[in-house]
Formats: structure tokens, C-alpha cells, sequence
């Protein structure tokens, strides 16, 4: 290669790594209307104020899609639970045959309810009592059957052991205001409208209690459930209740340039960031501390660069 062309190859490759660098980073939310929504939106607006990256929000079908958008470049980071996160990165449950080695923890977020809810006065005190009911699991090859069937597992039951409706909630509820379902598992950010308008047409609902010895033993052996509470008056006129919940995280690929990490976690957990991100998500216990806590797949190196700065890791 004589040596005009090896310098037009080398100001291509610079053109090219400059293009790449103006991009915007591109954050996998949720739909317009889900809690993760305007979270993401907030996230690209405080990482383009800090003036070191430009950013933006670009709405999903959820947790399954995003993972899939980060494997197929049409995503650098997303919003997953880390239910999703785990199994992606594992190779387990719905990325059976299909892991995701290099998926990687930016920050974990906030909780996010695994909530069993149910028409009143059915004796329902704990999973156990689903047996022969008909019940809501969740549609096809969703994160919330899964999770669903896992739950339904440790209190002893399989699925042919009720009487299932396979379909998203948002096809079920409904039927749960009509009594031709007796209870519904939902997973997601409370409180959920659609769940808020039945009680104000006047069914009666309650919540099913998620705790106790056998989800401890869940949560040991699946460590992304962790515990959590529904506040009574989340629904108007139904009480709190104990449940299981997954963690709504950051993550990325390893490959992510991790200056880019670097400086997108800083413009984030910055104080300004973090009022901002934190607003956008209802006052959620969004923190840097949080951001550290229940990591169920290894930092980003980015990102933990980051937190080691800001003394939240070793």
C-alpha cells in the first residue's frame, strides 16, 4: 500500500470512528404508557445535558425485545428486568439455547411487583389456594408466565393443576371484572390503571400474599425475586400486601465502549441526574446505592469504573 492511500485509509477509519461517536447513544425503554417509559426518556435527557454524550429513548415491546435489540446493534443499552437479565445472560428459561454471555449491569434501578391479584372472597391466601381456580398467567412466551410458573412451583403447584388463561393481562382484566377469572398475575409497575378501574366500577379485589418460607426458598434459588410490598390504598379500598418483585435495570453489552458507560452512569447518578430520573419514576428509590445493590449479572466495566470512583464499590 503505497503511502497516499494508507493515509485516505486512515482518515476514513477516523471519519468513520467520529460518525460512530456522535451518534446517540440509544436507550430501550418500555411502551408509551408503562413506568419504564418516561424513566428511559429522562435518562437520554440528563446524559445529552452533561455534554459529553448525546442520548435517546426509544420505546420497546419490554424487557424481551430490548435484550434482543442490544444483541441484533439496534439498541447500545436498555431498561430489563433483571428476571430477563438473568436468564439472557445464563442462557435459562425463555434464552433456552440462546444465551447472552456479554450482557452487562449499568445500574439497577428499582423494584418492580410480581402481584397476584384476585376477586374477593375466595379464600385465597397464598398461591397454594390457586389450585383449580382460573387464573391468569400470563400470555405465550412472556417473562410473566415464566415467572408465573415458577412461582405457582414453589407453592407446589403446576400449571394443569389450575385452570389457565394463557394471555397478557391487558387481554385478561376483563375477565377478572366479569368473574370468569378468579385471580390474575401481573408484573409491573403498580399502581396499573387498568387494575384501579375495575375497583372503581365496584369489584371487589384483593392482593395474594407472595412470602413466606416457600418464596424464601425461591428467592435462593432464583436470587433475582427479591421481597417487596404492595402499600395499601395502591388500589383504592384494597390493603397491602407482602410479594415478590424483580428489579428494573440498566444494562448493556460489554462491547460498549466503556468511556461511553463511563460517562453515561456519571450523567446519571449525578445529583442533578439522579433528581431528574428519580422524578420521572414517581419518587422511586432510585440511588447510587441502589444502583449497586442486587446485581444478578456481572458491571459493565464502565459503569463500575464509576462506582469505584464514587466509593459505592470496592
Amino acid at each position: 500500500m503505497n503511502k497516499r492511500v494508507w493515509i485516505g485509509a486512515l482518515a476514513c477509519l477516523a471519519w468513520v470512528g467520529a460518525v460512530r461517536a456522535e451518534q446517540a447513544l440509544r436507550i430501550g425503554t418500555g411502551m408509551p404508557g408503562a413506568a419504564d417509559h418516561p424513566v428511559g426518556g429522562a435518562m437520554a435527557e440528563v446524559i445529552s445535558k452533561s455534554g459529553k454524550l448525546t442520548a435517546k429513548a426509544l420505546a420497546s415491546l419490554g424487557s424481551v425485545t430490548n435484550v434482543k435489540g442490544l444483541v441484533n446493534n439496534h439498541l447500545d443499552s436498555a431498561l430489563v428486568h433483571a428476571d430477563v437479565a438473568t436468564w439472557a445472560q445464563q442462557g435459562t428459561q425463555l434464552f433456552e439455547g440462546k444465551a447472552v454471555p456479554g450482557l452487562r449491569l449499568v445500574a439497577n434501578l428499582y423494584p418492580v411487583n410480581v402481584t397476584l391479584v384476585a376477586r374477593k372472597g375466595l379464600g385465597l391466601r397464598t398461591p397454594a389456594d390457586l389450585k383449580g381456580k382460573r387464573v391468569g398467567l400470563g400470555g405465550p412466551g412472556s417473562a410473566t408466565l415464566t415467572d408465573a410458573r415458577l412461582i405457582l412451583g414453589a407453592y407446589g403447584l403446576k400449571e394443569s393443576d389450575l385452570q389457565a388463561e394463557l394471555a397478557p393481562a391487558s387481554k385478561t382484566i376483563d375477565k377478572l371484572g366479569d368473574g370468569s377469572l378468579d385471580a390474575l398475575f401481573v408484573v409491573g409497575d403498580l399502581p396499573a390503571a387498568d387494575i384501579s378501574s375495575l375497583v372503581l366500577k365496584g369489584v371487589a379485589l384483593e392482593l395474594v400474599p407472595i412470602a413466606g418460607a416457600k418464596a424464601d426458598a425461591l428467592r435462593k434459588t432464583h436470587p433475582y425475586f427479591v421481597p417487596n410490598t404492595v402499600a395499601a390504598g395502591t388500589f383504592k379500598g384494597v390493603g397491602s400486601a407482602k410479594t415478590l418483585a424483580v428489579n428494573m435495570q440498566w444494562v448493556a453489552l460489554e462491547t460498549l465502549d466503556a468511556n461511553t458507560a463511563y460517562e453515561a452512569t456519571r450523567a446519571v447518578f449525578s445529583p442533578a441526574g439522579l433528581k431528574a430520573v428519580a422524578a420521572s419514576a414517581g419518587g422511586g428509590p432510585i440511588s447510587g446505592k441502589n444502583a449497586v445493590t442486587g446485581a444478578t449479572v456481572a458491571f459493565h466495566p464502565g459503569a463500575q469504573k464509576f462506582y469505584r470512583e464514587a466509593g459505592l464499590l470496592k
